[in-house]
């Protein structure tokens, strides 16, 4: 469920007074998502996507979201683009809440990713990370590293009935991540939400990417461990190298790693694997069933982390130095 606002159409019309997009013809709500509520604006002008940004996305950080969509899009990474106002303004209010229209992205998520939708979207993130080079906008990430304890000691004192031992198992694993978390790779912009639902095919093709709202600074390398995690393993849990191997073969055709983000890939998969593993927890323990908030089940990304213990080199990931080049 991803519409938590309902828009009367009154005040959709006079929301849309403020742009030059013509009459409205349609809308109706996106049940994707998880964050904010979207809609499928169909105006006399065009198709649009209409969202309006929901209590757990920090008004604050709009401006960052919508100038980085802007940015990429002006710089060709094809990903939804804010459309302005008639003030040149991206932003607006609509039923008490922030509110924004993008233009409409064609293409579908990758319910079942091929080693070559792998290749591709590997391919896009290195673009993501080499264009964001040049944006000027700064966003901390508010889920790294240094976040992931304070989260765990905010989820209710129920956490091993997810499972038994779970919580000590969590404090060991934090332990060990904290102590091994490099320090002084390259950093810049990244996606930190890029599952497969954010990324969209057609004809075959990749077709553009959506979801910004995770989007912050942090090593770049973390965000191939979060890419790797959500795209590699298949639905019993095993992790398909064939996949990881043409997800960083495609990231290294655009942007080769180093030799030290190579090395941490392990420890920053682990870590990809706790930050997931810790927010779906804290939903699953807090948010009430029935609820608007989607909860998922933090067992999926507890068995991914079981899996980056064991893993002590990138090759186990199917990592090769001169994979993608040419």
């Amino acid at each position: 469920m991803a519409v938590y606002t309902d828009v009367g159409e009154a005040e959709l019309v006079e929301f849309l007074s403020g742009y030059d997009l013509g009459q409205v013809l349609s809308y109706k709500g996106i049940a994707e998502g998880v964050e904010n509520s979207n809609f499928l604006l169909r105006t006399s002008a065009d198709t649009f996507i209409l969202t309006l940004y929901e209590k757990r996305v920090d008004r604050n950080d709009l401006p960052f979201f919508l100038g980085l969509m802007q940015y990429l899009a002006e710089h060709g990474l094809s990903c939804p683009l804010p459309v302005q106002r008639r003030d040149g303004e991206a932003l607006g209010e609509l039923a008490g809440r922030p509110g924004a229209i993008f233009t409409f992205l064609e293409g579908m998520g990758a319910r079942r990713p091929s080693p070559a939708n792998c290749r591709a979207v590997g391919a896009a993130m290195a673009r993501l990370h080499e264009i964001g080079r040049g944006f000027s906008m700064h966003r901390a990430n508010g889920l790294a590293m240094t976040a992931w304890r304070p989260l765990f000691r905010s989820c209710p004192d129920r956490v091993d009935e997810v499972e038994a031992g779970l919580s000590a198992e969590i404090e060991a694993e934090l332990c060990e991540i904290e102590a091994s978390w490099p320090q002084g790779l390259p950093s810049g912009v990244i996606h930190a939400d890029l599952f497969t639902d954010n990324v969209f095919f057609l004809n075959g093709e990749l077709s553009g990417i959506i979801d910004f709202y995770f989007a912050c600074n942090d090593l770049l390398a973390y965000d191939i461990a979060i890419t790797l995690t959500a795209w590699c393993f298949e639905a019993d849990g095993s992790f398909n190298m064939t996949k990881g191997a043409a997800l960083l073969n495609g990231y290294q055709s655009v942007r080769p790693m180093t030799e030290a983000e190579v090395e941490a890939l392990p420890i920053l998969c682990r870590g990809a694997a706790m930050r997931f593993l810790l927010t779906r927890l804290y939903d699953w323990l807090t948010v009430p069933d029935g609820s608007f908030v989607m909860k998922k089940d933090p067992r999926e990304y507890l068995r991914k982390l079981r899996f980056h213990r064991s893993v002590t080199r990138a090759g186990e990931y199917g990592y090769s130095p001169s994979g993608g080049r040419a």
